[in-house]
């Protein structure tokens, strides 16, 4: 009787314990409507605020968590981090009425000039959006006068939202680093 080569009987003992041996799998994944979460015609939202970042006072709404030893030495502030609660108001004045806040990081991610990478979520406490959040991934060139950061995401009225974020300096004192900014925001949504 011939031999059969190894590789041969490696494939026939493979494919018999396939056939042979239950194969006991859990799906990850399945396919689903998306009626069946209520998704209905997408809209377009504008939602316009102010952004209140203040570094200096006896109440900080955003502080140093981070620095690394080169960020005194460039003018960007390179390595520079910062976490952020920042109150968001109808108006830039600071006893505005607050709608929200700005709740995240923003870190100086560029050597050369002031440009953060901001990764932050809008948490909406007012109307009809109370509860509901839009996600913020992006660059943030502070020195320019308008900005665009994306929104990719969002919970509560704004599942699975997209769009994008204007902001525009109202006003920075820069003795304290304290700001005030505006923002535009247009996001789809269902």
């Amino acid at each position: 009787m011939a031999k059969k080569p190894l590789s041969t009987q490696f494939f026939i003992t493979i494919f018999l314990l396939h056939i042979l041996t239950p194969i006991q799998s859990q799906p990850f994944s399945r396919k689903l409507s998306a009626n069946s979460f209520g998704f209905k015609k997408e809209k377009l939202t504008h939602l316009h605020f102010y952004f209140h970042d203040i570094v200096t006072s006896h109440h900080p709404t955003a502080v140093k968590v981070a620095a690394a030893p080169i960020a005194n030495t460039t003018q960007s502030l390179f390595g520079l981090m910062m976490m952020m609660d920042d109150p968001l108001t109808l108006t830039p004045e600071p006893g505005s009425k607050i709608v929200g806040r700005a709740q995240g990081m923003y870190a100086s991610a560029d050597l050369k000039e002031l440009g953060f990478l901001m990764v932050l979520n809008y948490y909406f406490t007012e109307g009809k959006y109370n509860g509901s959040t839009l996600s913020i991934l992006g660059r943030n060139a502070a020195l320019t006068p308008m900005r665009e950061m994306p929104v990719v995401g969002g919970s509560g009225l704004f599942r699975f939202a997209r769009g994008y974020a204007q902001a525009k300096t109202h006003s920075i004192d820069f003795t304290t680093a304290n700001a005030v900014v505006e923002y535009n925001v247009f996001v789809l949504h269902y």
